[in-house]
């Protein structure tokens, strides 16, 4: 019974133990210049001693000159490396805590294969102990995905500094997100075909949309429909249609379901998508790769064609980014991915990109971030070497809105706890 007790009282302790002086930062107070530092601005520039004028949480001036304004706060950054903040483009961030065992830490998945009406948003927890250690990478705004059957529902980008899920929002249900059955065969003997059984769930999504695009079309309803009216906004396309698709056949589902219903697709996952590179170019689909560091989905596939993928995009002309959704190293190795699709042949700028304006352009933020360019917010970065290099880079500071943010986490408060109690400080 003492053994008991004392495990609950753990447990309860626990939450008392972690961050909870990590406090969101209060809203910028006069002007902020990052100077003498190494400008990558996300377009593809590159300027030596440049500098970066911050106001009122927004990006005054970018010039390749050190400047002086009178009465700033300046940030030598010297040495370092100035990008801007790097965006996580599909995570369950915030929904799910505690990988297993711990069911009422997780809120991502609703049961059923029609769940529209599912906003990820309002179950976002900005106080998850895992928001801090992506910070520390970098990594400063996410787009907040549900998980489900078939139809999950709708994400929303938030910013990572924040005490509610309301000051977190950066960007509502800018997209609804799909699960494409595998139409991968069973090499098991006796199971049915789930290339048929998939077909078939695909046949009955079609009429699910089809009625919800004629119910969008109405002029007056006797009932409402709440499945049918989360997806107005697809039709009226003022949100995208996020499709789980790895193989060749799902891609071409997902591309016959942007031409049947006239509606905006991006690829996620996209193993395969170098196959149908021209394609996705001609049908204007973007594609959001997740975790490179994999083996490839089929096994007569390159052992290294999950690194090779995204200098094969870049060179078709496909509108790509990357993505971290690895749940073992939860999230945090995103730039490290960029670093190896740079090792594989994209550009060493362009694989930037693809962290940051290019999973800005396709989540539909570009306006307000994704690069380092006067009238945008200032998310900001400042590193000690390469972001993308793992051995060398250090996030030193970083800016979301102009307001600099706590950089410190539990691995942090961890790593100083265990070098004062050996003496290694």
């Amino acid at each position: 019974m003492k053994t008991f007790a004392y495990i609950i009282f753990i447990f309860l302790a626990l939450p008392a133990m972690a961050q909870d002086a990590v406090y969101p930062a209060k809203k910028q107070e006069g002007i902020v210049v990052i100077s003498n530092g190494t400008i990558h601005t996300g377009t593809g520039r590159v300027m030596e001693r440049g500098s970066v004028i911050i106001k009122d949480g927004k990006i005054q001036k970018v010039s390749d000159h050190a400047e002086t304004v009178p009465g700033a706060t300046v940030v030598d950054a010297t040495g370092k490396h100035v990008y801007p903040g790097l965006i996580l483009a599909n995570t369950d961030l915030g929904l799910r805590e505690i990988i297993s065992g711990v069911r009422g830490s997780n809120d991502y998945y609703e049961l059923g294969d029609y769940n529209p009406d599912v906003r990820s948003i309002v179950a976002y927890n900005t106080d998850s102990r895992v928001i801090n250690t992506l910070r520390s990478n970098g990594i400063l705004l996410a787009n907040i995905v549900p998980r489900g059957h078939l139809l999950a529902g709708s994400s929303s980008v938030v910013q990572l500094d924040a005490w509610t899920w309301e000051d977190a929002l950066y960007k509502a249900d800018n997209g609804m997100w799909l699960n494409l059955p595998a139409l991968l065969k069973s090499r098991r003997t006796g199971a049915s075909d789930p290339v048929k059984a998939g077909m078939r769930q695909i046949e009955a999504l079609k009429i699910f949309l089809q009625e919800a695009k004629a119910y969008a079309g109405a002029a007056d309803h006797k009932e409402v429909n709440l499945k049918f009216e989360a997806l107005r906004a697809l039709f009226a396309k003022k949100q995208k249609l996020y499709v789980h698709a790895d193989i060749s056949r799902q891609i071409l589902m997902a591309i016959d379901l942007a031409k049947t219903f006239d509606i905006e697709v991006v690829i996620v996952g996209g193993s395969d998508s170098y196959l149908l590179a021209d394609l996705l170019r001609q049908n204007n689909i973007p594609v959001i790769l997740n975790s490179i560091h994999a083996l490839p989905t089929l096994e007569d596939d390159d052992v290294d064609q999950p690194f090779k993928t995204p200098a094969l995009l870049q060179k078709a002309g496909v509108l790509f980014a990357l993505n971290d959704d690895e749940t073992s190293s939860r999230y945090r190795n995103l730039s490290f991915f960029a670093g190896t699709a740079a090792a594989y042949g994209l550009p060493r700028e362009e694989a930037l990109q693809a962290i940051t304006l290019n999973a800005a352009r396709i989540l539909g933020i570009d306006d307000r971030t994704g690069s380092l360019e006067a009238g945008k917010d200032a998310n900001v970065v400042v590193s000690t070497g390469d972001i993308l290099d793992m051995e060398h880079s250090t996030v030193t500071d970083a800016y979301i809105q102009g307001r600099k943010i706590d950089l410190n986490n539990k691995h942090k408060q961890l790593y100083d706890r265990y070098r004062h109690r050996y003496q290694l400080q």
